[in-house]
């Protein structure tokens, strides 16, 4: 008797360590997959946050709601602009909610209070605005992915722009907060004439700029380099316009015109300038479905911060195809999510070896489609597949 339980006992350690078959495989499937989804949805700049989420829905839509023919979930939440509300949300989604994946977060200020229990728990994140060079550079993370962009990346393009335009002298006004550090540094690190001034503002509650444009009068730049997102850019450009300095000292920007404020905005930032990595006008077939389905869902045209989370769903999919669902297998995901098999908006989609995009950059206008109708048109390539500065030091 003691010889049979001796087989028994034998036969079934052997039958654990067997790799799974095709069929195990297949059991291992989710059977829904969640996403968790921050992002602001109150306050002042809850368009942004509205734009991300509708676009999203939107990829879901054309995606039939599934990912590799799993049902999906998401369960939004608002970070109302605050990193320690932020980081709140994301540990209810982790330890709550047990999310597959977390994406969303428009300002790096609350990404970077919140990226570290997703890291921790081993769970894949994937940023649809933010990209901070803590997270590009030595801080880079096999669990994180930016959909949309390092900072520095559009900043760096305007640098480019100013020397291209033969701009010799520059004033500087940012806030002063992780991004409007690494968008400063990402002028500077292309820029080739001088810096003669530069303001870091406080954010996200300073909206009177009298002080710093009384600054930019006095210091006579050739050019004023300016990032405010949100409500913080209609501000800026209602005043430095009062101050009737628009036609001598012209504004170069980036994300600080976009279809959000330009309804408010509209002649105040006509000939300027502006860097963007993606346009309505991008002729690629993704991008016009997107465009196209957008207007016609919401009746109004979407932002950049929509065309990236509109691409973050659809490589979520991707990855979830590939593994057939199976996200236990976190090394099979992680991959098929830095292969990026998906269409995107912006047309050829790479990661560098940091997990963010290698990406074109480009110039961008304002102008007026009718009396009452403003848009932005793209207007050259300033800066072609470029890798950010920060992934040289990603040790991944």
């Amino acid at each position: 008797m003691r010889s049979v339980f001796k087989t028994f006992a034998l036969l079934s350690t052997a039958l654990i360590a067997m790799p799974f078959a095709a069929g195990d495989a297949a059991a291992q499937a989710a059977k829904k997959i969640k996403i968790g989804f921050v992002t602001t949805l109150s306050g002042p700049n809850a368009a942004y946050g509205r734009d991300m989420q509708n676009a999203f829905n939107l990829a879901l839509d054309h995606l039939g709601k599934k990912m590799g023919g799993v049902p999906v979930e998401v369960i939004y939440e608002d970070d109302e602009q605050k990193p320690e509300v932020g980081k709140q949300k994301t540990e209810k989604l982790l330890q709550r909610d047990k999310v597959d994946f977390v994406a969303g977060y428009i300002w790096s200020n609350v990404l970077l209070a919140s990226y570290k229990p997703v890291l921790d728990a081993e769970t894949f994140l994937i940023s649809t605005n933010a990209g901070p060079s803590q997270l590009a550079g030595e801080g880079c993370n096999p669990y994180f992915f930016a959909a949309s962009w390092q900072n520095d990346q559009n900043h760096m393009a305007v640098g480019e722009l100013l020397n291209q335009k033969g701009i010799k002298s520059l004033y500087m006004v940012a806030p002063n907060y992780a991004a409007g550090v690494d968008g400063t540094n990402g002028v500077k690190s292309l820029y080739k004439g001088q810096v003669i001034g530069q303001d870091m503002t406080k954010w996200p509650d300073q909206l009177d700029f009298s002080s710093e444009i009384s600054k930019i009068r006095a210091a006579k730049p050739q050019a004023v380099y300016v990032f405010f997102p949100g409500r913080a850019g209609v501000q800026f450009f209602q005043q430095y316009s009062q101050a009737g300095l628009k036609k001598d000292i012209p504004v170069y920007s980036a994300f600080t015109i976009d279809a959000v404020t330009l309804k408010l905005q509209k002649d105040l930032v006509l000939d300027t300038y502006l860097t963007s990595t993606w346009g309505t006008d991008l002729p690629y077939a993704a991008n016009q479905k997107f465009v196209t389905d957008y207007k016609k869902k919401y009746n109004e045209t979407p932002a950049f911060y929509g065309a990236q989370s509109y691409d973050a769903a659809n490589l979520i999919a991707s990855a979830v195809a590939a593994t057939k669902g199976n996200l236990k297998d976190k090394k099979a995901v992680g991959a098929a999510l830095k292969a990026a098999k998906f269409d995107s908006v912006r047309g050829p989609f790479k990661f560098g070896h940091n997990n963010f995009p290698i990406q074109n950059v480009y110039q961008q206008e304002a102008y007026k489609v009718s009396d009452t109708e403003y848009d932005l048109r793209t207007v050259s390539t300033v800066l072609t597949a470029h890798t950010d500065p920060h992934a040289a030091k990603c040790k991944m």
